[in-house]
């Protein structure tokens, strides 16, 4: 069964990519200061995916200079969207094969970094991504409005039943 906290990075990433709907090229590039535009937002969130969920999870990452492109720190800059999302995409599903072998004790664990163990547990990791995911919606959501459209009023629904009795 998959985890409780893995089903909410899934929703995060779902409720991003309805903000993404409809955004042009030219609308993806745009900067509106001081924020980055909505290409570099969704290759960001690549970027962190890769690195906890791949990376730190041991395997080779697909984009090796990702980072580099749109990592925290780093010039700013204005990636086309539709690289990113296939970048996204590419990073999601490799990140979903790790995160799908989650398990409630394996979320307590910190991984091994460079042979010691790294700051975070999985389980911090997860929360983190997840929470970035939504601080990037809302940035988004703002980032829409600002160019003249109409955004979700709320978040989307979880699944189509909303249940999760007795997950994790």
């Amino acid at each position: 069964m998959t985890l409780f906290a893995v089903t909410q990075l899934r929703f995060a990433r779902r409720n991003l990519l309805k903000i993404l709907e409809g955004v042009t090229a030219e609308e993806a590039v745009q900067r509106l200061m001081p924020m980055n535009s909505l290409g570099w937002m969704l290759g960001h969130l690549a970027s962190q995916e890769q690195a906890n969920f791949i990376l730190i999870a041991g395997n080779d990452v697909p984009y090796s200079d990702l980072h580099k492109r749109v990592g925290f720190g780093f010039p700013a800059s204005t990636p086309e969207l539709e690289e990113m999302r296939t970048v996204w995409q590419t990073v999601t599903a490799k990140a979903d094969e790790f995160l799908d072998t989650l398990t409630p004790e394996k979320l307590v664990e910190r991984p091994l970094w460079r042979g010691e163990p790294f700051k975070h547990t999985w389980g911090t990791l997860l929360l983190r991504t997840t929470y970035h995911y939504f601080y990037h919606t809302g940035e988004a959501s703002a980032i829409r409005q600002m160019q003249g459209y109409k955004t979700p009023d709320f978040v989307l629904k979880m699944t189509d039943d909303e249940e999760f009795s007795g997950q994790q």
